[in-house]
């Protein structure tokens, strides 16, 4: 009887077990009907295949998405809340196990990022937000990213310059005017979230926002947003807001 990848025997070849029949009418129900034909679980379950090929990994997969809330949740979440989290007799134990479900969100990510970077932002803002709220909404702690843009506002660089607690992040506007200067940028959109998920601005992020603009007029570099993300898809704009 050999042993899968978490760890644990494989069932026996005689007669297949009925959760078999169960992944290939998953997989034809995706390849025939596409990705909405299956529940959030269900697409974790097809993730899962890879980390335990011959046991019922449908526990495991509902108990991800309780724990962290929804699939994105599942697929960004830290390797060391993932690991060990187990069901059924099924467990991501191994390196193997914690890769093949975070790989998932690192794709998604990467395509995302690639629909803005080095492209003309202000033509594709729906798409920015998109990303912002993919990269950051459900980070534990507050970070504070920079998106630096060139003379046609194509973004050249998307950078994390901090990273705080679960309520503040420390910003140095001198930072990030140096960074602008090292990068010829013309204009930066600067990006933060609310671990909370509430994304209304704080007070402090009110005045850093001012002192950061203040130091950016001083060099000519233009900020054209402050974002705040929350969860959900939830963000608030400073510029629509007119708080900038």
């Amino acid at each position: 009887m050999p042993a899968s990848d978490d760890g644990q025997a494989d069932e026996p070849d005689d007669g297949d077990p009925h959760y078999l029949d169960h992944r290939n009418r998953l997989r034809r129900r995706f390849l025939d009907r596409g990705p909405d034909s299956l529940e959030d679980y269900e697409l974790l379950e097809m993730v899962l295949f890879a980390v335990s090929p011959r046991r019922d990994v449908k526990p495991l997969a509902k108990l991800l998405i309780r724990t962290f809330g929804d699939l994105w949740g599942v697929v960004n979440a830290p390797p060391e809340r993932l690991r060990g989290l187990k069901a059924e007799g099924v467990s991501l134990g191994t390196d193997n196990a914690v890769a093949a479900v975070r790989i998932v969100g690192a794709a998604a990510l990467r395509a995302l990022q690639q629909r803005v970077i080095d492209r003309p932002v202000l033509a594709s803002w729906q798409a920015l937000i998109d990303y912002c709220s993919a990269a950051m909404s459900h980070e534990p702690t507050e970070q504070f990213r920079l998106l630096f843009l060139d003379r046609k506002n194509t973004l050249i660089a998307d950078e994390v310059q901090q990273r705080g607690t679960v309520d503040h992040t420390p910003v140095y506007p001198r930072e990030v005017v140096k960074r602008a200067l090292e990068l010829s940028a013309s204009a930066v959109i600067l990006v933060h979230n609310h671990p909370s998920g509430d994304p209304t601005p704080s007070r402090a992020d009110i005045e850093m926002t001012k002192e950061i603009v203040r130091a950016a007029n001083a060099i000519g570099l233009i900020v054209h947003d402050h974002l705040v993300i929350g969860k959900g898809g939830r963000h608030t704009s400073f510029k629509a807001q007119r708080l900038l």
